[in-house]
């Protein structure tokens, strides 16, 4: 599947909810190496390029030569930034947009108010002089409230409980380029030293000497830097500048313990509306998603986790919270719809969300911050994206002329040829390449994992220890 990215652009938070405009639509990329290269076979490296399934329509004809790989066919874009990429097609968030004018949205605001005023003005004479002659002819049965919303206590299992434990550990981040360009996303506290998580591509354009902003929910604003960014895992790490002291990092979940059906709560900032909550439940897990910003970057590839709450450009690398406020995943793609089954304008939620398991997104991050590049593992064979649903092929042809098996890699030692194809990844079933990097990068490198492949009409099983590629070059 192919997803949107929420945002690639990521325009500044505005008063007023963003004017949506066209993004270019993404070009559907050839191959990807196991690596995370692309190539008509992309070393299956594990590695391809990040963030909220097999892509659809990919063809591999012929090898990719460079890395990362090409963006996918449009499809799901990065789900949950304002951040201004464009809703297109495989567009991460939403596409960079101008804030509506303040004037006008005012001037009919205060339009909205005054009719409201004057009907609740005649209405409410006009209900007090009926309420008065009931009450003076039979009595009054109407029940009042003991407490009132602000005396309510809110139990900590509530989502009013989450929301209100979660909201102000969550940031509204505003990224722009050295040529003024950008956009909004979200990110949530790692750490007490004032690490921020968020989507690589809510950042992307803040990487080479762009200005970068994260503003709390009581409004204090801190500049910020990016320590690291994954391209092909869609996490980014950004750290504040004079950090508070009295930071409260969110409690990391288990994604591999959540189940369908269990309730979610998502943080954003959907068109720059920040500090906005929206609930729903995980609809499926290991979704297979290939996403890019639609701006014709390499895209980004995932094992995600479905939801239906609502996500929309601007909820890029917010947290995705279970039902304790425990972070279970980083908000990061949407599907959207529009001409041929996929949005080629601004895209919104359909109610197809997804989101980086929390456990991959903690180990990328934690490698970002120690080192600064991410770490991919990778099996070292170039693999098919064709979609086929028939299983991730090893290629005949390697991305740049390269071998397609790689001497002495991982696929090599176990003995994997070109033709081969790969069915299942220990219990996971592959149906394509990307379905098989995306598996790939759940794991880290130094893991061995059960590879079950199709040779000449036989099925054979091999175990294989996965390598590492360091960078997203």
């Amino acid at each position: 599947m192919s997803t949107e990215n929420e945002g690639t652009a990521v325009p500044p938070a505005p008063s007023a909810p963003p004017v949506p405009v066209d993004a270019p639509a993404a070009q559907a990329p050839q191959g990807e190496s196991a690596h995370g290269q692309p190539a008509h076979g992309q070393h299956a490296h594990g590695q391809g390029a990040p963030g909220d399934a097999a892509q659809q329509g990919v063809s591999s004809s012929a090898p990719d030569p460079s890395w990362p790989p090409p963006p996918p066919p449009a499809g799901p874009s990065y789900g949950g930034g304002g951040d201004g990429s464009g809703g297109g097609p495989g567009a991460w968030g939403s596409s960079y947009q101008q804030p509506a004018p303040k004037r006008r949205r005012g001037g009919l605001a205060a339009a909205i108010l005054i009719a409201a005023l004057v009907a609740g003005g005649v209405g409410g004479g006009l209900g007090y002089t009926l309420a008065k002659d009931n009450d003076e002819s039979t009595g009054s049965t109407t029940v009042s409230a003991s407490t009132s919303g602000g005396d309510v206590k809110r139990d900590a299992g509530t989502v009013a409980g989450v929301a209100a434990k979660a909201l102000p550990s969550t940031v509204t981040i505003e990224a722009e380029s050295t040529s003024g360009e950008g956009g909004t996303g979200t990110g949530f506290v790692f750490d007490k030293q004032g690490h921020i998580v968020t989507n690589n591509h809510v950042v992307a354009d803040a990487v080479d000497g762009g200005k970068l902003t994260a503003t709390f929910p009581n409004g204090k604003k801190y500049d910020a830097e990016v320590v690291g960014h994954a391209q092909g895992y869609d996490v980014a790490v950004v750290k504040l500048k004079n950090a508070p002291g009295d930071l409260k990092p969110l409690t990391l979940g288990n994604s591999d313990k959540v189940a369908v059906g269990d309730s979610t709560i998502a943080i954003g900032a959907p068109f720059g509306l920040s500090d906005t909550v929206t609930t729903g439940i995980i609809s499926a897990k290991n979704r297979p998603v290939a996403s890019s910003d639609g701006s014709g970057s390499q895209a980004s590839y995932m094992s995600a986790l479905q939801t239906d709450a609502s996500i929309n450009p601007g909820n890029s690398g917010g947290p995705l919270l279970d039902a304790q406020g425990n972070v279970i995943g980083i908000n990061s793609a949407i599907q959207s719809t529009g001409n041929g089954g996929f949005g080629t304008g601004q895209s919104g939620s359909i109610g197809l969300g997804f989101a980086i398991p929390i456990n991959q997104a903690k180990y990328v991050a934690q490698e970002l911050i120690e080192t600064g590049k991410p770490v991919y593992a990778k099996i070292g064979a170039s693999v098919s994206l064709d979609d086929s649903s028939k299983g991730a092929q090893i290629t005949e042809q390697g991305a740049g002329g390269a071998a397609p098996v790689e001497p002495g890699g991982p696929a090599a030692k176990a003995g994997l040829k070109p033709g081969d194809v790969i069915t299942k990844l220990d219990d996971r079933v592959i149906d394509s390449g990307p379905t098989l990097i995306g598996e790939i990068w759940t794991h880290k490198p130094g893991d061995k994992v059960t590879i079950t492949y199709e040779r000449g009409g036989k099925q054979h099983t091999v175990d294989v220890t996965l390598g590492s590629r360091v960078g997203d070059s």
